[in-house]
């Protein structure tokens, strides 16, 4: 199985498809400066990289990961906090500490308005606290819960998620709620001491430069929850210092990965969200998938939470997503993760880290090469997947550009599902939203800053919608 990819640096400039029905001069990626993603040809010398700042975040794991001696080994279930406990990330970490109750005690849970659902997960885990965002539905969830013989504390709103991310008894938070929403909770969480079980992209993508030095400052581990930085995370540990040369990122490809760039005008929503691999991701996750906007906010994250260039981060099409994701070590060595396409996993390491915990085979199959075949690999096709140019300069660009990038793609994403926008309209709405802010461009921005331009970009992004249609 000889690994052919496309490197960064060989990624040609971008251009749109049947961009006929917008008046917009799509070329971000040519502008000087901070967006120039101009990329060297085989053999030439790299182009300089553009840095965000003089001085960038610190990573997470810089290039290793390694426990420290003196970390606590839990005899009793480890205390956990869940903030977006109905969604995906939630209700499978739920599944897990059902399935090991010796293992992992859930405190705090966090939800959005699914009544119905975070009752029953109340029920079953007996939380201490627990809150619902949108504080209309309060009493509809005190009468769900009438009769519980523990009624836990309920905590209403944006503060009530914090709460629970925060809460004292609680060793390690989860951050399963997507989008920029995720990060103040996290934030508190992380001026509390807890451990962060990552699984909301934006923490570190449009928080990045604020939330690492904060990490840093507090003594907090940031454990990366999805399958892609999971693999990665469990391919470093125990290297030594500055053995790491160069990530690959695995992709499924998404639901189109093998229909011709010219029928992508016309496909739904409903055709996006049917993934030939990943099932539970939910609908934003699944389009991002489709579009590889996934994988281009992915070698965001990679850079903030390894360390590593962006010359060094590359993407693979690997449409059996069995190996998850790779390095490569100073000695041309690859070292990769393989498992079955299965959230668990990368959620249950969070919380068991840096200990292994048993599975049984009934509900966790093991990988059997015998039955699997073969796994095969492919370049990236730029035509039909613009995020991987879009995301690459976004991340050179640094500072609020990032957030900018994903904001944009999240509110694009929602249109889209709604059918107010087509699919390719998608990849405009991002550029066009990057390319405006490129004047306000904050390269070391406050929380502040951070929350003020995720904001300003989901706006700016629907203003797009009645000029594309």
């Amino acid at each position: 199985m000889a690994l052919k990819m496309l490197s960064p640096t060989e990624i040609k400039p971008l251009s749109f498809l049947d961009s006929s029905k917008s008046n917009y001069n799509l070329n971000l990626l040519n502008f000087p400066g901070v967006f120039s993603l101009k990329r060297k040809e085989n053999g030439s010398t790299p182009a300089k990289q553009v840095r965000c700042s003089a001085a960038a975040p610190p990573p997470a794991w810089p290039g290793r990961a390694v426990a420290e001696p003196d970390r606590k080994k839990w005899d009793s279930p480890k205390p956990i906090s869940i903030i977006g406990s109905t969604g995906s990330i939630g209700t499978q970490t739920l599944g897990i500490v059902a399935e090991n109750p010796d293992k992992f005690n859930v405190i705090a849970l966090a939800a959005g308005s699914n009544v119905t659902l975070l009752a029953d997960q109340v029920k079953r885990f007996k939380p201490k606290l627990v809150s619902i965002r949108n504080e209309s539905l309060v009493d509809e969830l005190r009468e769900a819960l009438a009769g519980v013989e523990e009624m836990p504390e309920i905590i209403t709103g944006d503060q009530g998620t914090i709460e629970v991310a925060r809460h004292p008894d609680s060793v390690t938070t989860v951050t399963g709620i997507v989008g920029c929403a995720g990060l103040k909770p996290t934030v508190a969480a992380i001026e509390a001491g807890k451990d962060i079980a990552l699984a909301n992209k934006e923490t570190l993508i449009a928080g990045g430069p604020f939330v690492l030095p904060l990490a840093k400052k507090h003594n907090v581990k940031i454990l990366p929850a999805d399958s892609e930085h999971s693999a990665i995370f469990q391919c470093i540990q125990g290297l030594p210092e500055g053995a790491l040369r160069r990530i690959i990122l695995t992709a499924s490809g998404g639901t189109f990965r093998d229909l011709p760039v010219e029928k992508l005008k016309d496909v739904t929503a409903a055709e996006a969200l049917k993934h030939p691999i990943w099932n539970n991701m939910g609908k934003k996750v699944t389009i991002d998938s489709a579009t590889l906007f996934n994988k281009g906010l992915e070698v965001i994250e990679a850079h903030y939470l390894f360390g590593a260039e962006y010359d060094d981060i590359e993407i693979v099409i690997h449409p059996q997503s069995i190996i998850h994701s790779m390095i490569e070590t100073q000695d041309s060595s690859v070292i990769a993760q393989l498992g079955w396409p299965d959230m668990r996993i990368p959620i249950l390491y969070t919380l068991s880290w840096p200990e292994r915990v048993y599975c049984s085979e009934i509900t966790w199959p093991r990988l059997d090469f015998c039955k699997l075949g073969s796994l095969t690999f492919k370049n990236p096709d730029t035509a039909k997947y613009p995020s991987m140019d879009l995301a690459y300069a976004a991340g050179r660009a640094g500072g609020t550009m990032t957030g900018v990038l994903s904001a944009a793609n999240e509110k694009a994403v929602e249109l889209f599902i709604d059918g107010k926008i087509s699919y390719l309209d998608i990849f405009k709405v991002v550029e066009l939203t990057c390319d405006k802010h490129r004047s306000e461009l904050v390269t070391s921005p406050s929380l502040e800053e951070i929350i003020h331009y995720d904001l300003w970009a989901r706006d700016f992004a629907a203003s797009l919608q009645p000029q594309l249609v």
